[in-house]
């Protein structure tokens, strides 16, 4: 099912975006699959200035607070498809195959150019309107593993940005957004 939610044209605006799993597939269980994510954020603030300010890989999803100056619906599309191919390729040597066949299975059928489907369609994006929503969607990304159990405090989950705001040893290193990034906090 396609998303009503669409990128706006915002050059520098952050946007709330969640990349889930096809079928909530629980494949982030391992290190190195969640470093691919990890080595593809660094890889494309490098190479196509996309800037990940918050985030969390969960066992099937990842939550993200992400900005880039011009095109952001792209350079996602893009990342999405390269991060699929790379994590197939590494279930594959892994012998992981019962992912992958939970992955041919679930392919949408209209998907014709691919025998497998690692992300869900589209990432729910959500355009940052002030210094509160990012505050707020900023708290929900980092309580994601204490709501669901798994530790008591969110900077105990490894792969996230709130081991960032601790100073504790993290995975990467976020991109702190600009004080003046020129969005107005709206009143509730």
């Amino acid at each position: 099912m396609r998303s009503r939610y669409k990128f706006v044209d915002s050059e520098n605006s952050p946007y709330f975006l969640t990349f889930t799993v096809i079928e909530k597939i629980p494949v982030f269980t391992n290190s190195k699959y969640c470093d691919v994510i990890i080595e593809n954020f660094e890889f494309y603030r490098q190479k196509r200035g996309l800037q990940t300010f918050n985030y969390i890989i969960m066992d099937n999803h990842v939550h993200v607070i992400m900005s880039h100056n011009k095109d952001i619906s792209k350079v996602v599309q893009d990342f999405k498809k390269y991060t699929a191919k790379l994590i197939l390729e590494l279930l594959h040597t892994d012998s992981r195959y019962w992912i992958k066949s939970l992955m041919k299975i679930f392919k949408k059928p209209y998907k014709t150019k691919s025998t497998f489907q690692f992300w869900e369609e589209g990432s729910h994006p959500e355009l940052i309107q002030g210094q509160k929503m990012f505050n707020q969607k900023a708290e929900y990304i980092h309580n994601n593993p204490v709501k669901r159990g798994l530790v008591s405090e969110d900077r105990d989950w490894y792969y996230s940005s709130a081991r960032n705001l601790y100073g504790l040893e993290n995975p990467f290193k976020v991109d702190v957004l600009d004080d003046n990034w020129g969005m107005e906090d709206y009143e509730d």
